[in-house]
């Protein structure tokens, strides 16, 4: 039985498709799958997933309507459940691709340390080769220290793809269809059930700028998704009592409301959504305030300006609501 299944989400990437696979198929570690998820592409990825599928039997591919990133990687998910017997499951997005010993050191770190998830470091590249790397001791973290951490991996310890999980965290746990920020709502989930981390900062993982991607879209109403997310982390972290969690949930909860409401700016089209996320705007502050994490001090007063524009005393609010 294969150690690791590797699935790979697969949608109008024809002219990265090949560069991806190959680095999956590039590496040290030899005893893994690949599941290709087709999810509806209407260019040749289709195809080129079966020619692969024809030259190693090691590639399963899957063809399904599509139904976006989240329906694609539960499709692969639900293939591995179903089918293998693979202990580690891997997400590598297909314009992305990693370097030849990603598996074997992400395999190494969970082995040595018994954590259930180890991550490794992630390069922005616009497509050059991946810097060459030296072998490093993981180091082990308490799930809430790594996940709320602002110096790993830049930040961006809420990604699915630069992780090996162990096959159980996923039993119950999906992606939620139909929703941008999809991450968002889920990787956490895992770590914290996890409990501890293995972490390694090697850049064995590419992400592509690919200019014609999901993040790079203009604002659109599903992007109020990133907050629901966010949402959710605030009341898991409330109901998990963990503190760090949601100090950092509330901080970001109100830079991305502040983000999008400049990004709706004047825009007549989305003239609606400007009243929607001052609301969301105003109920993350108050979020905030209770962790201590924001404050209503001098420091943070462009944000009150923002969510009350239209009220110079918002002051008396919280001084009434003794927040």
């Amino acid at each position: 039985m294969p150690q690791i299944s590797v699935i790979v989400p697969v949608y109008k990437v024809e002219a990265y498709l090949s560069r991806c696979v190959d680095s999956i198929l590039n590496q040290t570690f030899r005893d893994f799958e690949v599941i290709l998820v087709d999810d509806g592409s209407p260019d040749r990825c289709g195809e080129i997933c079966e020619e692969y599928a024809r030259q190693d039997n090691r590639i399963r591919v899957i063809h399904q309507e599509n139904g976006g990133l989240s329906a694609a990687r539960n499709a692969g998910i639900d293939w591995v459940f179903a089918y293998s017997d693979s202990r580690y499951l891997a997400f590598v997005d297909s314009d992305d691709y990693v370097a030849p010993e990603f598996l074997q050191r992400l395999f190494d770190a969970v082995k040595e340390t018994g954590c259930a998830i180890s991550v490794c470091g992630i390069v922005k590249t616009a497509g050059d080769p991946l810097p060459e790397t030296t072998a490093e001791a993981p180091q082990v973290m308490a799930a809430e220290d790594y996940y709320c951490s602002k110096e790993i991996h830049g930040g961006v310890t809420m990604v699915a793809w630069n992780k090996l999980y162990a096959r159980a965290l996923f039993e119950t746990l999906r992606y939620p269809k139909g929703k941008l920020h999809e991450d968002e709502y889920t990787t956490y989930k895992a770590v914290y059930q996890s409990e501890k981390v293995a972490v390694m900062t090697a850049p064995l993982y590419g992400y592509f700028q690919n200019e014609a991607g999901i993040m790079r879209a203009k604002w659109s109403p599903k992007r109020l998704h990133s907050l629901e997310a966010v949402e959710e982390q605030i009341a898991f972290a409330r109901e998990g009592n963990y503190p760090k969690l949601l100090e950092k949930a509330a901080i970001q909860y109100i830079f991305t409301a502040d983000s999008q409401l400049e990004q709706v700016g004047e825009n007549p089209a989305y003239r609606n959504y400007r009243p929607i996320l001052r609301k969301k705007l105003r109920w993350g502050l108050m979020q905030g305030r209770k962790t201590g994490a924001f404050p209503g001090n001098a420091e943070h007063m462009w944000a009150y300006e923002k969510a009350y524009p239209f009220k110079p005393f918002w002051w008396l609010y919280f001084k009434v609501r003794k927040l």
